[in-house]
């Protein structure tokens, strides 16, 4: 029997599910919309109608599969009590039961774990990416916001409550950015992308550039790719929020560098498609805010993860190393 672990990713509007198999592989993908009516029971019940849709799928194309388990990334996943904790972007309040919601779902299976989605990111690198056979490697996340996995020796760090690893929230500048928590100077309110839309309306009223590429943009249509575009044509206003970027960035990683001594940190998520533009400038900023002990010896590396399929994948690989146990 061919073993195969079920990835759910619940995001603000949709769960993507997939079924995966012990290389990564996706063998079959979809989901549901992530309700806004804030039932959780009927949520959870559609969730589970969707992963059995999606297994029977599978099984009439190849019946030789055994479901090991279910691997749960969503937004303020607690690891340690399967649950899910004020999430500021679901519609379901307060502490929602996850795990033991599915577990009556899937009484059958003995493996269902969740976190949130940056550590199932970290452990998806770490099982089927480039960190594999790496014991200490930290992963960063940009989107919306800026998270991080932590892995020691290993293993994920979790902390006491299972909510460590907010390198994102680290405070870059004192009083600077309103951040999205709520707090001020982030690390997340200058490099995520809405971060660096902010960066980039800074500098064109700083400069009054209004012959730049981004002139025309509102802050709401406005993409981190519609900066990259520009970079790549030489504006200088896009290319300027990169280097900005990229030096706050830097900063935040030689921070998390002194903190764990990890031997690699990895980036995935929207604006690192951008390549040089956005490594390079990060890379110059760790270096130069590094104790020299640690000069020369940390890699920064793009995520090997498939950028459609990571959530899906990052999530299931929660399974495998659940068999690691």
């Amino acid at each position: 029997m061919k073993k195969i672990a079920i990835g759910i990713d619940i995001g603000g509007t949709n769960s993507a599910i997939g079924v995966v198999d012990a290389d990564g592989n996706v063998l079959a993908k979809g989901g549901i919309s992530t309700p806004s009516h804030g039932d959780v029971d009927r949520y959870v019940k559609d969730l589970a109608e969707a992963v059995r849709e999606m297994l029977k799928s599978v099984m009439q194309i190849n019946a030789n599969f055994e479901v090991i388990g279910i691997g749960i990334g969503a937004p303020n996943g607690n690891y340690y009590s399967g649950t899910i904790e004020y999430a500021p972007n679901l519609s379901f309040k307060g502490v929602v039961h996850l795990v033991e919601l599915l577990k009556k779902q899937f009484p059958e299976y003995a493996h269902i774990a969740l976190t949130n989605d940056a550590n199932a990111a970290a452990i998806g690198e770490m099982i089927y990416g480039g960190a594999k056979g790496m014991k200490n490697f930290v992963m960063y996340t940009l989107g919306t916001g800026v998270g991080s996995g932590v892995v020691v020796n290993g293993d994920l760090v979790y902390g006491h409550d299972g909510f460590a690893g907010e390198c994102g929230h680290t405070t870059l500048i004192p009083d600077g950015r309103l951040c999205g928590c709520g707090a001020k100077g982030h690390l997340e309110a200058y490099c995520s992308a809405p971060g660096m839309k902010r960066t980039a309306f800074e500098l064109l009223a700083k400069y009054n550039a209004i012959d730049s590429q981004l002139a025309s943009k509102t802050f709401q249509n406005m993409e981190s790719k519609d900066i990259y575009d520009a970079a790549v044509k030489g504006d200088k206003v896009a290319l300027e929020v990169f280097e900005l970027t990229g030096k706050y960035l830097g900063q935040g990683i030689a921070d998390t560098v002194h903190h764990l001594s990890p031997e690699a940190i990895f980036l995935f998520g929207g604006p690192t498609a951008a390549g040089d533009f956005i490594f390079k400038p990060t890379i110059a900023s760790m270096e130069a805010h590094l104790l020299p002990i640690f000069k020369n010896k940390v890699k920064v590396l793009p995520s090997k993860l498939s950028a459609g399929d990571a959530a899906i994948v990052g999530a299931s690989a929660l399974v495998w190393k659940e068999l690691d146990k």
